[in-house]
């Protein structure tokens, strides 16, 4: 049995879709939570495959959570340095995190690589080389990465190229190491600072994150404490894109402003009427979209993580959009999937030029990853007829109730089981 989704295009869409916690932050946030002595409650986790999977993990290390769709309540007390070289740890990229979390907490963690989505080569090198730096052994043993310390010290990193999850394991690793740590040309993402605004909740001594420089001073202990996640940046572009495709007036409720000025700035190019409000973006209909050019930057800068959902809608753009991904070069598999649907596209090393204006029509189509998937729900909505999406446990890993979401605001999307029968 495998579960599609089965989109009827065509249709123009408006109401509300209200943005979930980000997932970004929550696969982070959960591992932060294992360095507490006592409980720790997360309000606003989303309700996504990669969160249920850590929670599972947590319970596999002697930990108790305790969830319903609004809150977590993780329980870190009983936790044992249980190695974790196969299994659950395997189905989710971020479960690097918990390298970083064990080490700080156990002096030592034993985690399989990981898996998630595959982007191309997305190395954890940097990672390791803090981990290195701080007082760690590292070795590669049968496909787990070893971490084992004495004592973890504090030391001054510098990150070679930026990266959001080796600013993260860092921090997780150093806040209860000795002496300071002083890590530079850190990540500054949004999700940078909600951890470290749940790791200082927790009695951790953390300044300058969503700076190049992060200041730690290692502390004795960390306690539970109560924390709110931010709310999911990339959800709430995605949404802005499907408005900006399908929508003849869509709100998007519960974002943060000032983490969408990348994906505003370019719809507003595009020619799509944007109300910016304090919690809420009103997207209006647009006559015609113009083409643009788009490159990929670490934040504040476009995020690569919209990149693939824009593609789609460039489809409908007057002349040849320019799509340049300058972080994964290689992140352009709704390309293929998308050209079944009847877009027209050329490949150009890390560019992808996309031709419009095209008329896309249903057919069968899978995701390939999280993003992909959700370029291919934006072309679902577009298409005339029917689309099928196979492989749709990707997109599940990262947009919540997307379903429902998108059924309140009038789309024709239903997910059914079908069975592959073998002759």
């Amino acid at each position: 049995m495998s579960e599609k989704l089965f989109i009827n295009g065509g249709r123009k869409l408006s109401g509300t879709i209200s943005v979930d916690g980000a997932k970004n932050s929550a696969v982070a946030l959960i591992p932060a939570a294992i360095l507490a002595e006592s409980e720790v409650v997360i309000e606003g986790l989303p309700d996504i495959l990669d969160v249920h999977t850590l929670y599972k993990i947590i319970g596999e290390l002697g930990g108790s959570v305790r969830h319903d769709q609004q809150k977590a309540i993780i329980d870190p007390s009983h936790l044992v340095d249980m190695p974790l070289p196969s299994g659950n740890v395997k189905k989710l990229r971020a479960s690097y995190y918990l390298m970083g979390a064990m080490l700080g907490r156990f002096k030592k963690a034993v985690i399989g690589l990981p898996g998630g989505c595959y982007l191309g080569p997305r190395p954890i090198d940097q990672h390791i080389k803090g981990f290195k730096a701080l007082g760690a052994e590292v070795t590669n043993e049968q496909g787990a990465i070893y971490l084992r310390a004495n004592e973890l010290r504090g030391a001054r990193i510098y990150l070679d190229v930026v990266s959001v999850g080796a600013t993260i394991n860092i921090m997780l690793a150093a806040v209860l190491a000795k002496g300071k740590t002083v890590i530079e040309n850190a990540a500054k993402e949004p999700e940078i600072i909600d951890v470290a605004t749940l790791l200082n909740n927790m009695g951790a001594n953390i300044k300058g994150a969503g700076t190049d420089t992060i200041r730690i001073k290692g502390v004795e202990k960390l306690t539970g404490c109560h924390h709110t996640i931010i709310p999911d940046r990339i959800e709430a572009g995605t949404y802005m894109i499907l408005a900006a495709a399908v929508g003849k007036g869509i709100r998007i409720e519960n974002i943060i402003p000032d983490h969408l000025e990348g994906i505003q700035a370019k719809l507003s190019e595009m020619g799509v009427p944007i109300e910016m409000g304090e919690d809420a973006v009103f997207i209006g209909e647009a006559d015609r979209l113009k083409r643009i050019d788009v490159k990929t930057y670490t934040y504040p800068g476009f995020p690569t993580d919209l990149q693939q959902p824009l593609t789609a809608l460039l489809t409908q753009a007057e002349g040849n959009s320019i799509v340049t991904d300058t972080i994964y070069p290689s992140r352009f598999k709704q390309i293929a999937e998308l050209e079944r649907m009847g877009g027209c596209f050329k490949m150009e090393g890390r560019s992808a030029i996309i031709m419009g204006k095209t008329d896309l029509q249903g057919t069968k189509v899978k995701a390939t990853d999280l993003r992909a998937g959700a370029a291919l729900v934006i072309a679902g909505l577009l298409a005339s007829g029917q689309t099928e999406i196979a492989e749709i446990h990707h997109i599940e890993r990262g947009y919540s109730r997307i379903i429902e979401k998108l059924t309140s605001i009038g789309a024709d999307i239903k997910k059914k089981s079908t069975e592959t029968f073998i002759h």
